[in-house]
């Protein structure tokens, strides 16, 4: 037999779903049966906590405590990338393979990595916009209408000017 489960301890479990979608119950039921939670209704509530990330795939945190799930939407920087490019909705099952050919101004690079700057490895928030651009590079898109590698190499050589916090 089992051995109980303390009430007072705090589990986290960490998810990658498609925001705003409602998951396989199938699928949460190994990770949420042990500490006595019900899959479908946790499916429904990260569904509805991930309703502005409609569409993308989003780290879902579920902090349990006692039966209790609170649910807390943890962003990468790519999902933050792809969002700031306010693609319109597609349809995941339907369009495969999707390049982003978009735009984004280097004050919201900026803002993103303030954003993800508690997870960033590096030491100033000029290495992390620079994190953040190469995600940028990756995803396809460009940054003040230039490729994100000829911005790195401009705050490399000094001719843009990063904040320091």
């Amino acid at each position: 037999m089992a051995p109980k489960i303390d009430p007072n301890e705090v589990r986290i479990i960490y998810l990658r779903t498609t925001g705003g979608e409602v998951g396989n119950p199938a699928a949460l039921a190994p990770k949420l049966g042990p500490l006595g939670l019900a899959p479908k209704k946790i499916g429904e509530d990260i569904a509805k906590a991930s309703g502005e990330w409609k569409g993308l795939r989003v780290t879902v945190q579920l902090t349990v405590q006692n039966r209790q799930a609170a649910i807390a939407i943890v962003p990468s920087a790519s999902s933050l990338v792809i969002k700031a490019l306010k693609e319109p909705l597609r349809d995941r099952k339907k369009t495969k393979n999707i390049t982003h050919s978009g735009n984004i101004p280097i004050d919201e690079i900026i803002e993103i990595a303030r954003t993800m700057r508690y997870k960033s490895f590096g030491r100033t928030l000029a290495s992390t916009v620079k994190e953040i651009l190469g995600t940028c590079q990756s995803v396809g898109c460009k940054v003040d209408k230039k490729h994100p590698h000829d911005i790195i190499e401009a705050i490399d050589e000094g001719s843009i000017e990063i904040p320091e916090e």
